[in-house]
């Protein structure tokens, strides 16, 4: 005797209750508009997910904000784009051609995890001081709405203290000609 006799034989002396047989002829009479709400319901789910697919897709699942820096003085409209810990800034120069800053960066806690910066580090970096080098051999610091000469403020080891503010805040900016800077909130720091 095969299995399927087996079943056949065990199963063949039970019956359902005519209750019991009304009330699935009554649910199959009901079910049809079920199956609508279902269908309709599992077609709205796959529209969300294409459309968030698709949103995706577009910002490469990273973040993509319009936000306001500043560049030489002057708040500017920009692009910012975040992925993963790489960030690009897209804005229109004063000339208007489109230019590009790219970037990242990761933070480390005392115990050595790591994460990306987040948009709001990242902005703050965005802002900190500018030193430009003019081609007519000015040297300016920008910071926020500010605009400082310092071309005439370097000593003869080339270098230039400024401090610069925001709001009641202190940026206290130790300058090395041609090699960039260092910066503190709570005075200058020797540059060696």
């Amino acid at each position: 005797m095969t299995n399927r006799e087996r079943y056949q034989r065990t199963f063949s002396t039970l019956h359902a209750s005519e209750d019991f047989l009304t009330e699935v002829q009554q649910m199959k009479h009901t079910s049809k508009y079920g199956k609508k709400r279902v269908v309709a319901l599992v077609a709205a789910v796959a529209i969300i997910a294409v459309l968030a697919s698709a949103a995706y897709a577009a910002d490469l699942g990273g973040i993509r904000r319009t936000v306001q820096i500043w560049l030489h003085g002057d708040q500017t409209d920009a692009v910012l784009e975040i992925d993963g810990n790489e960030y690009i800034v897209t804005y229109t120069d004063e000339n208007g051609n489109e230019k590009q800053s790219m970037g990242g960066g990761i933070v480390s806690d005392i115990f050595g995890n790591e994460r990306p910066l987040t948009e709001e580090e990242i902005l703050e970096h965005l802002n900190d001081p500018e030193v430009f080098y003019g081609d007519d051999g000015t040297v300016t610091v920008y910071y926020l709405g500010q605009s400082i000469d310092i071309t005439d403020k370097f000593d003869d080891d080339g270098i230039c203290y400024v401090q610069v503010k925001n709001g009641d805040e202190n940026r206290y900016l130790t300058i090395k000609y041609n090699e960039g800077y260092c910066m503190s909130p709570y005075g200058y720091e020797k540059y060696q």
